[in-house]
């Protein structure tokens, strides 16, 4: 359930509609088509951390990136800088992407401040970061199971009602995503390059930050951790993401633009793109109280995407000091200090933050998992697994 903790967030809503409108539909193929080549890097980070994963003094494991590039590629100076970035990412760069839409949704739903939701959102979460990591991973475990289900119910709601809709749907899909749509075709390069960025930003396969997580857990052979990983891949964008894909599609409450903001396609009345697409279409199918409802399953993804942050960010830092306290507690105040700046800032500069942060883990970790220490693969290659690491060569390949 960690896999999930670490991936379910705004990027499996948030995200695909902003995907949808910059791209249009054509995008979920995209999303689709990187989430089957993730899942292989998924795997091999993943493996990794498992085969470099270090014991602390406290009987927990610490794993990831840094540790398998120091150990690896005997690269220490790499692994510093990679931990800096690391922590970089999910410790500031990342946690107003969340904290954005959760606000947002809550002043659509509730008419409340956004600096005060985005205040006692803070005060909630820095009750839960300064306990111990045990105490994050159960209340996330709890959580997370529940969110997706209830999410993913609606969705399946929406598909019966809107059931004679979906042939066609699927082939503005495929047509908008090879450029033979009528109105489309003409954004086929914004729709792939849409696609794969939001498709990223939703599952986090190749950043490292599954490894981080993954090596905390305990298990008789590093592919068998790889494998649990790569399916949490499927899982958030397969799953969630279409879940987001066809409440919007299905409902009709997208826009399409193309690259000088024209629009090619308006069918919500001006709507801001994002989170509110899913909130308006699920009003339109189940009510007001269903607005509400999104607002709270927000706030458990959120929270789980937040929870699972700060534990990347903590990991980095301990590697990078020691498990010096002092630093763990430091990082938790700028986590929290980045985490309500979301709340103040507009939506377009937060996600703008997201991506230097996707950037820069991908590009630091796609070198670190090319060239294993020799003799590591022994360790985590058998039938599957060579088959995802011929993948993630190619995956590499794209994203460099």
């Amino acid at each position: 359930m960690k896999a999930e903790l670490l991936r379910v967030g705004m990027g499996n809503i948030a995200g695909v509609a902003s995907a949808i409108f910059y791209g249009g539909p054509g995008s979920v193929f995209w999303m689709w088509m990187i989430a089957a080549i993730g899942a292989a890097s998924a795997f091999v980070e993943s493996a990794l951390g498992q085969a470099y994963k270090v014991k602390n003094p406290d009987g927990e494991f610490s794993g990831g990136p840094a540790y398998y590039i120091e150990k690896g590629l005997k690269c220490k100076p790499y692994a510093i800088l990679f931990a800096i970035v690391a922590f970089l990412g999910p410790g500031f760069l990342m946690p107003g992407v969340q904290i954005n839409s959760l606000v947002t949704v809550f002043e659509e739903a509730f008419s409340v401040n956004k600096i005060l939701v985005g205040a006692i959102c803070c005060v909630i979460l820095g009750i839960v970061v300064y306990g111990s990591i045990k105490r994050i991973a159960q209340i996330a475990e709890l959580l997370a199971p529940a969110m997706c289900a209830v999410y993913i119910l609606a969705a399946v709601i929406i598909l019966g009602l809107n059931i004679t809709k979906l042939p066609g749907i699927l082939k503005m899909i495929i047509q908008s995503a090879f450029g033979v749509h009528a109105v489309l075709g003409g954004i086929v390069g914004s729709a792939v390059s849409w696609g794969v960025k939001r498709g990223i930003y939703s599952n986090e396969a190749g950043m490292g930050c599954g490894a981080i997580v993954s090596a905390a857990a305990e298990c008789s052979h590093p592919a068998k951790q790889g494998l649990i990983q790569s399916f949490s891949i499927y899982v958030d964008t397969l799953f969630i993401g279409t879940a987001t894909a066809m409440i919007v599609l299905l409902t009709g409450t997208f826009d399409v633009a193309d690259a000088a903001g024209n629009l090619l396609i308006s069918q919500t009345g001006g709507l801001e793109s994002g989170i509110k697409w899913t909130q308006h279409a699920l009003i339109s199918t189940f009510g007001t109280w269903s607005g509400k409802a999104l607002a709270i399953i927000i706030v458990l993804f959120v929270f789980t995407s937040m929870t699972g942050y700060c534990y990347q960010a903590e990991s980095n830092i301990r590697y990078l000091t020691g498990n010096s306290k002092k630093a763990v507690a430091i990082a938790r105040a700028v986590f929290l200090a980045a985490s309500f700046l979301g709340a103040i800032v507009n939506a377009d500069a937060v996600w703008a933050m997201g991506a230097v942060r996707i950037r820069c883990l991908i590009r630091q970790n796609s070198v670190s998992k090319m060239r294993p220490e020799r003799g590591t693969e022994k360790k985590i290659v058998d039938l599957v697994s060579a088959i995802f690491l011929i993948m993630n060569r190619f995956r590499n390949f794209l994203c460099i």
